[in-house]
């Protein structure tokens, strides 16, 4: 092995503006002092997580009247008076609606006095804890906090996630709860209590809207679903923007157990992945150290066959230029399950971003993909020169920093149109993206003069001859940009 397998820590947590909690209510005792409508959605909403809620209000809304004769869940009383100190003992939460801050702090120190969290509405210095905008599929609930800086934007995002969160998977949610005892008693190892859980969200995705019922239960419990063999998954990371990840990709991380990945691939995918999982670096870098592909395989077998869950994460699309035959062959010799999760290639997302058609009409006819360098690291010797030649083709070279003036030299030798339009794109969709064009004859000395350090993806083909006419100005990639003259 050229250089070891390198261990990579998880980052540590970011700090916490608030740290999101869920408190257990039902059947305990809250605290609400006041009457006007925020108070009672307070109380609305402690009722709603079982609480039994004592409003004290020295004159009662209609509104408060109306919660209590008709409660979400657990009962609320309406006492027709002003708190006192004593009403905050044996309560579990203490909520008021002050007038003025002489109230709201005589509030905090008597609910803190009898050991009880506090929130005091609209003032956050007197404050233990935050409601946050709630998305409702009970037992699923998620809470999103702004720390009080943009409630109105807390609120836009609870908006964006209930339009994810299908009503049906509260039913689903439901549903686990009742069965995980069941599913505890089968005494599964971990491994096998994840795949079952995993099975579970896959049928939950599929049929958000049917009610969940025991032949559910009965099919998940079906060894296919409760399996402790371990797996490889190869997923692609795509070109580095993070967004660009596929949902299978997504959850192929949280699931993972260890993570063999590239040095193409960017950090902020990797916080994609549960925290509990080993994150190993087994990159190649060009033309310097690098992990050989069998040691790499032979790690990849070895932790599956240990029964982990083992995801090979890789810059771009596996399938294009990632070695996957030879990763999918190792998992086969070795009976390993393997799957593979496709990703966004370098090409598709540069042409994304200069809004460009690699096929556009009467200009190209095909697209090919071809590598930069073979084995050796040298320029590979069986390229079709003919077929790069033709006019009617759009060209995307992959890996090509180091032999570009050679590659450009013989494909102009072939007949390759000197004039012919040619993008390097260097860490496309990255915040460092790097544009750097011109015609092909002068990209090799365009690129070296800008000593790229990234990985690039060279373009050619006539259909990029009038991106930078054709777009307003707004509409050209931010990327820094190395212009032709």
């Amino acid at each position: 092995m050229n250089r070891d397998l390198a261990n990579v820590r998880t980052a540590r947590m970011s700090p916490l503006a608030r740290l999101p909690a869920f408190f257990a209510l039902e059947g305990k005792r809250c605290v609400v002092a006041g009457g006007g409508l925020a108070a009672v959605w307070k109380a609305e909403l402690l009722s709603a997580a079982g609480a039994r809620v004592d409003v004290f209000a020295p004159e009662p809304s209609d509104d408060v009247r109306a919660l209590a004769a008709a409660p979400p869940a657990g009962a609320v009383v309406v006492h027709a008076r002003r708190w006192t100190p004593a009403d905050c003992l044996a309560a579990a939460i203490a909520v008021a609606e002050c007038a003025d801050d002489t109230e709201a702090a005589q509030f905090a120190v008597a609910a803190r006095a009898a050991g009880v969290p506090v929130n005091v509405i609209d003032r956050p210095e007197f404050c233990d804890f935050a409601f946050g905008a709630i998305v409702n599929r009970s037992p699923l609930v998620i809470g999103i906090s702004t720390d009080g800086a943009a409630p109105v934007f807390g609120q836009a995002i609870r908006a964006k996630i209930e339009a994810l969160i299908p009503k049906g998977f509260a039913r689903w949610a439901d549903a686990a709860r009742t069965w995980r005892p069941r599913v505890h008693g089968l005494a599964l190892s971990f491994r096998g209590r994840r795949h079952f859980w995993e099975s579970f969200t896959d049928r939950a995705v599929a049929a958000p809207d049917k009610t969940p019922t025991d032949a559910d239960l009965d099919a998940l419990l079906t060894p296919s679903h409760t399996g402790e063999a371990g797996s490889v998954v190869l997923v692609g990371a795509g070109p580095g923007d993070p967004e660009l990840l596929t949902l299978r990709a997504v959850r192929a991380l949280q699931s993972a157990d260890v993570i063999l990945f590239d040095h193409l691939v960017s950090a902020e995918i990797l916080d994609f992945a549960r925290r509990e999982a080993k994150k190993m670096l087994v990159g190649k870098t060009g033309h310097g150290p690098s992990c050989r592909q069998d040691d790499i395989n032979a790690l990849m077998v070895s932790l599956a066959k240990a029964g982990r869950r083992v995801v090979r994460l890789k810059g771009g699309d596996p399938m294009i230029f990632g070695r996957a035959d030879e990763e999918i062959a190792a998992c086969s010799d070795a009976g390993v399950a393997v799957d593979v999760v496709p990703g966004v290639t370098a090409a598709q997302a540069a042409a994304s971003r200069l809004k460009i058609s690699l096929t556009r009409r009467a200009l190209a006819r095909r697209v090919q993909y071809i590598t930069g360098h073979g084995r050796d690291g040298k320029l590979p010797d069986d390229i079709d020169w003919t077929s790069l030649a033709d006019p009617a083709v759009t060209t995307i070279v992959y890996m090509p920093t180091k032999t570009l003036p050679e590659l450009v030299a013989k494909a102009l030798e072939a007949g390759l149109d000197p004039a012919t339009p040619a993008i390097a794109v260097e860490r496309a969709t990255r915040t460092d993206e790097r544009l750097i064009d011109g015609t092909i004859a002068d990209l090799p000395a365009r690129v070296a003069g800008a000593t790229p350090s990234g990985p690039i993806v060279v373009m050619i083909g006539r259909v990029f001859a009038e991106y930078r006419e054709n777009a307003a100005p707004d509409e050209l990639p931010t990327a820094t940009q190395v212009r032709a003259r």
